[in-house]
């Protein structure tokens, strides 16, 4: 019986030993098989991270890839419109000068026939004219002048005087061109005198019309009043030939300065410089003197 015991003892103090080591080697078990799970995790997180990097990279470069196809679809979108919008207004343009050219043909076929006409009617004209009796020709009458021209201007069929270099200022080419330039001013003058009295004398009536006896009086009160003016500057002008002949022509009476070749070919009865006579305009205007020497 003694000997039972001991060895059931023995057997129960070999199981404990056998529980105690393997209750020590399952913590160390239990270690190893969490860090394998902790390895493993941590290696499927890496994985799905560069996963997801991978996918997003690949992503990013599609939408980078489709901008890029979408920016080329615009440019040659807008290229196109362009080239369209060119296009159309290339045949706007040829559109209008057809049109243009259209109006212009029919405006140069309007200007032909019109000038067919127009060159039909003066045929027809000049054959109504030759048939008729051939009038006694005219003598070519020389162009009138107005009196507005005669009293303010001399003759025009003279041209103005030239000085030569070097030239002495009144000599004896220049008084010969004045004393032309007068005679022939006096000439127009005495005749536009003449002409108002014969005019006058001519057409002096008594209407009974009251309307027509004052319209004449107006006209004949005009025609008194220029004679009056004509009267003047003819006094003038034989003033300025009796200066040419005692040589004192061209010169200023108050100064005794030269006048000037263009003062006296735009009014050769002159006799003051242009300083003096603007030195008489202002006396004039503040004293209003109304002497013809002021004129």
């Amino acid at each position: 019986m003694p000997a039972k015991k001991a060895a059931s003892k023995k057997r129960q103090k070999a199981k404990a030993t056998r529980r105690k080591v393997t209750a020590k080697k399952k913590p160390a078990r239990k270690k190893a098989a969490s860090k394998r799970k902790v390895t493993r995790k941590k290696a499927v997180t890496k994985k799905r991270a560069t996963r997801k990097k991978t996918a997003k990279k690949k992503v990013a470069k599609k939408k980078v890839a489709k901008k890029k196809v979408s920016r080329k679809k615009v440019a040659k979108k807008k290229a196109a419109k362009k080239k369209t919008s060119k296009k159309k207004v290339s045949k706007k343009k040829v559109a209008k000068k057809k049109v243009s050219k259209k109006k212009v043909s029919k405006k140069k076929v309007s200007k032909k026939k019109v000038a067919k006409k127009k060159a039909a009617k003066r045929k027809i004209s000049k054959k109504k004219a030759s048939t008729k009796r051939p009038a006694a020709r005219k003598k070519a009458a020389r162009p009138r002048r107005s009196r507005g021209e005669v009293l303010t201007a001399p003759i025009h069929g003279i041209s103005p005087y030239q000085p030569k270099r070097g030239e002495e200022y009144m000599g004896d080419e220049q008084l010969e061109h004045f004393q032309e330039i007068l005679n022939s001013w006096k000439r127009e003058l005495m005749n536009e005198v003449d002409r108002t009295v014969h005019h006058m004398q001519d057409e002096a009536a008594n209407f009974p019309d009251p309307n027509d006896r004052a319209t004449q009086e107006s006209e004949f009160g005009l025609e008194l009043r220029t004679r009056d003016r004509e009267r003047k500057l003819l006094r003038k002008i034989d003033s300025a030939l009796a200066r040419i002949e005692d040589g004192s022509y061209g010169y200023c009476e108050e100064t005794g300065e030269e006048i000037g070749l263009k003062r006296l070919e735009a009014r050769p009865v002159a006799t003051l410089c242009l300083e003096a006579q603007e030195r008489r305009e202002l006396a004039e205007r503040q004293f209003r003197d109304r002497d013809d020497r002021y004129r």
